[in-house]
């Protein structure tokens, strides 16, 4: 069926959102991206109050508008909606722009943003910055958040994908190499680490498989630590990493 425009009655103010970048958006593309925003939010450790605890009011919100079958209210309000907002748009850095900035509120209210890369032909390149960048929810955002909206505005837009920058590739080696930077530390401890496998590179979803033992095999801290380091060095979209 026809897609149905987000309208809104709640504030910028009271969901959150920056009033410069009020604009409408489809009921489903407004839902994704919130959800999607939530995961990066806590998978990436930036907790905001309202948020500890589960979903975010907003996020809550949203879901039971969803399910009550009532019309899903933007937080991107900009007045009356007109023909132009859900038109087909032809491929151009312009248009590719003007469809991200619909999306960017989402990203940038938890500590991320989206630039564009490079257009290939139909194919649209991104880079996700900040919190998204290293967020494992990171291939779930391009793929059922921004390439599903940018195609419903610019159907000559075959495929979006992932642009990583300057980012090593991920390999033995380099996992070693940053595993070195905390052995000291583990050592000190009582404690060791081994990388036991590395599987699907160049995959959806790459998988690191570490162990590690001795006493510190038992603080979730310094697991923790050790992931954000192995995302940070090598920026790759959905990597997984995943202990024995």
């Amino acid at each position: 069926g026809a897609l149905q425009n987000c309208t809104a009655r709640r504030s910028a103010s009271a969901t959150g959102f920056p009033s410069h970048a009020l604009t409408t958006m489809t009921k489903s593309a407004a839902l994704t991206l919130a959800v999607l925003a939530q995961l990066c939010t806590l998978n990436s450790g930036f907790l905001h109050p309202v948020r500890r605890g589960g979903l975010s009011r907003t996020v809550q919100w949203r879901l039971q508008a969803q399910q009550e079958s009532i019309d899903v209210e933007s937080p991107f309000q900009s007045g009356t909606p007109t023909a132009r907002d859900n038109s087909h748009l032809p491929l151009t850095l312009d248009n590719v722009e003007l469809v991200l900035d619909e999306m960017r509120p989402y990203l940038m209210s938890d500590g991320g943003n989206v630039a564009v890369a490079e257009i290939d032909g139909p194919i649209v390149r991104l880079e996700l910055q900040g919190a998204c960048g290293t967020c494992p929810s990171s291939t779930m955002t391009m793929k059922m958040g921004l390439e599903r909206r940018l195609k419903e505005r610019i159907p000559e837009i075959s495929e979006v994908v992932q642009a990583v920058p300057d980012a090593p590739e991920l390999s033995e080696a380099g996992v070693e190499s940053v595993l070195d930077g905390v052995r000291p530390f583990l050592q000190v401890a009582g404690g060791s680490i081994t990388l036991q496998e590395i599987s699907g590179v160049g995959g959806l979803q790459p998988m690191i498989v570490l162990k590690m033992e001795g006493s510190s095999a038992t603080l979730q801290s310094v697991k923790v630590e050790i992931m954000q380091r192995l995302q940070r060095n090598f920026m790759v979209a959905g990597l997984r990493i995943v202990w024995e």
